[in-house]
């Protein structure tokens, strides 16, 4: 049986991601793919040292597949390589104290090799992204619409969508409907048209790094689509425990 397991948010948290990488190897199921869905590094001393543990996997772990994530887009906005020449957001949400210090914990050889990092993967009928389609900052979460959950989704015809940006551990799932559009013009007005909508889902694979002492993650098998989300508990407790979490949300789609 070849299960996934998908990490998001780690944000320079080495300790985490440790706890969570020790965790997979405890499954009973072989975990055969590890990804890795951006918010790898953070404003943390030991970004550095994640990025190179990251990089160079011990003897029969498995090597992570990676992609962008909203603080590797800061990274790049600081070192003059991304899409604007500021960080407002990021000034916004966390100030300027946190600013220097992504600055100093991630250096330009690392900023290097983030920018070669993938927006995401499809594999399978699945889309795995930090964010959405849109972009890596749209935080999807069970509050979402369902109409922009599907527009999500159809944008790149998955099936299934995994992301992180919220850091919540979620299962929203869009049931078999249809979608009835009209469009109108000033000089006239097409037929309606009908577009029959299949079963689809979105799952929010949680975040690795951001609490301390906790993390979550998600395990996926694809041959059956089962998910399962997982909580490690790590730090001053003896060894580490996981629990097992789920939170599902359907939603039928008739418009």
């Amino acid at each position: 049986m070849c299960m996934w397991a998908i990490l998001s948010g780690i944000e320079g948290n080495l300790a985490a991601y440790e706890a969570v990488l020790a965790d997979i190897k405890h499954q009973r199921n072989n975990v055969e793919i590890l990804y890795i869905l951006g918010d790898l590094v953070g404003p943390r001393p030991e970004a550095e040292k994640l990025v190179e543990r990251v990089l160079n996997p011990s003897r029969r772990e498995l090597e992570p597949l990676i992609c962008k994530g909203w603080w590797e887009e800061q990274c790049l906005i600081l070192h003059g390589l991304g899409p604007t020449g500021d960080a407002p957001e990021l000034i916004a949400k966390y100030g300027g104290d946190t600013v220097q210090m992504l600055w100093e914990c991630v250096s330009r050889k690392t900023v290097q090799w983030l920018r070669s990092l993938d927006f995401g993967f499809f594999e399978l009928d699945c889309l795995l992204i930090h964010g959405s389609t849109v972009g890596v900052g749209e935080e999807l979460t069970p509050e979402t619409p369902p109409i922009q959950m599907l527009d999500r989704l159809s944008r790149m015809q998955a099936n299934n969508l995994f992301c992180g940006r919220s850091g919540l551990t979620f299962q929203y799932q869009l049931q078999a409907g249809s979608i009835t559009t009209r469009l109108t013009t000033l000089d006239n007005q097409t037929p309606p048209q009908t577009v029959t909508v299949t079963p689809r889902q979105v799952i929010g694979v949680g975040n690795v790094g951001r609490t301390s002492g906790q993390a979550t993650y998600t395990l996926y098998d694809p041959g059956t689509n089962q998910v399962e989300f997982k909580t490690v508990y790590y730090g001053n407790s003896k060894g580490f425990q996981t629990q097992h979490k789920s939170l599902k949300k359907n939603s039928e789609v008739k418009i």
